[in-house]
C-alpha cells in the first residue's frame, strides 16, 4: 500500500510547487510509482507537468464534487511512473460547493484511499492557505512536507500551520505525521540562509531532512518548459538536490534495498 504525502505551507513562494513537482518526477525516476494530485487552482504543478489545464475534462475539482472517478481523472506525463492528477480555477468554488457536505474535511480522503494500492507515493500540492481543500489534504495524507525557505521570516505562519496539523491529528486523521521540514532556496554565499538553516535545525531538530534545496537557475526554468528539472537538465543541482531528497525519503521510508 502507498503512502500519501500533502505538502503543505499557507505562506506562498516557499518553493512548494517547485518541491511537488521534482520530488515525484524524482520518486518516478528512481522507480517508483507515483501520482501527484494538484490541489491548487493556480494549477502550477500541472502546467509544470506540460499538462495543458484549457484541455484537460476531469480534474481534482471534478473528483471532489462527485462527478468523475478520480482514475478517470489520471493524466500521464513526460516521466515514466509519474501521473497527475490535475487542478483547475473552479477548484476555489469546490470549498463553497462542499460546505454542506456532511463529512466535509473527508471528500479527499474517501476518493483518494482507493487509489493507494496502485502507487508507491501519492503526493498532493496544497494550495498557500489553510482553507478546506489543505485541511482535505492534510485529513488524506499520512504525512507532511513542510517546505521553509531559507530567507527572512522562514518561520513566519509555521505555527499556524503547525496548530492545524495538530488539531488534525486530534479530531480528524491521528495517525498524521510530519514527514519533514524542507530547506529550500538556500544561498551558501548568505550568511542570513545559513542563520535560517541553523535555526529551523535547532527548532525541529531531526524532523528536518537533510537534504537542503539550493538555489539553481536551471530548477526555475524547468516549469516554463513543462518539464521536471530532471529531465530538463538532470545534472543541474536541483535536479540532484530533488533526486538526493527522493533517495533520503526513501531510506527514512525503509524502502531502499
Amino acid at each position: 500500500m502507498g503512502k500519501i504525502i500533502a505538502l503543505a505551507n499557507q505562506k506562498g513562494g516557499v518553493g512548494k510547487t517547485t518541491t511537488a513537482i521534482n520530488l515525484a518526477a524524482s520518486l518516478a525516476t528512481l522507480e517508483k510509482k507515483v501520482l501527484l494530485i494538484d490541489a491548487d487552482p493556480q494549477a502550477n504543478a500541472s502546467s509544470g507537468l506540460g499538462v495543458d489545464i484549457r484541455k484537460v475534462e476531469n480534474t481534482i475539482y471534478e473528483c471532489l464534487i462527485g462527478k468523475c472517478e478520480p482514475r478517470n481523472a489520471i493524466c500521464s506525463t513526460d516521466v515514466e511512473g509519474l501521473g497527475l492528477i490535475s487542478s483547475h480555477i473552479d477548484l476555489v468554488g469546490a470549498e463553497i460547493e462542499m460546505l454542506n457536505l456532511e463529512r466535509r474535511e473527508s471528500v479527499m480522503r474517501e476518493i483518494i484511499t482507493p487509489l493507494k494500492d496502485d502507487y508507491d507515493f501519492i503526493l498532493i500540492d496544497c494550495s498557500p492557505s489553510l482553507g478546506l481543500i489543505t485541511v482535505n489534504a492534510l485529513t488524506a495524507a499520512d504525512s507532511v512536507i513542510i517546505p521553509v525557505q531559507c530567507e527572512y521570516f522562514a518561520l513566519e505562519g509555521i505555527s499556524k500551520l503547525l496548530n492545524t496539523i495538530k488539531l488534525i491529528k486530534q479530531k480528524l486523521n491521528p495517525p498524521l505525521d510530519i514527514e519533514g521540514f524542507l530547506l529550500t532556496m538556500f544561498d551558501s554565499r548568505l550568511r542570513l540562509s545559513n542563520q535560517v538553516l541553523d535555526e529551523v535545525r535547532r527548532h525541529f531538530q531531526e524532523l528536518v531532512f537533510n537534504t537542503v534545496i539550493q538555489r539553481n537557475v536551471r530548477l526555475s526554468e524547468a516549469p516554463s518548459h513543462g518539464l521536471p528539472a530532471i529531465l530538463y537538465d538532470a545534472d543541474s543541482r536541483g535536479a540532484q538536490n530533488y533526486l538526493a531528497l527522493a533517495q533520503e525519503i526513501l531510506t527514512r521510508n525503509g524502502l531502499v534495498s
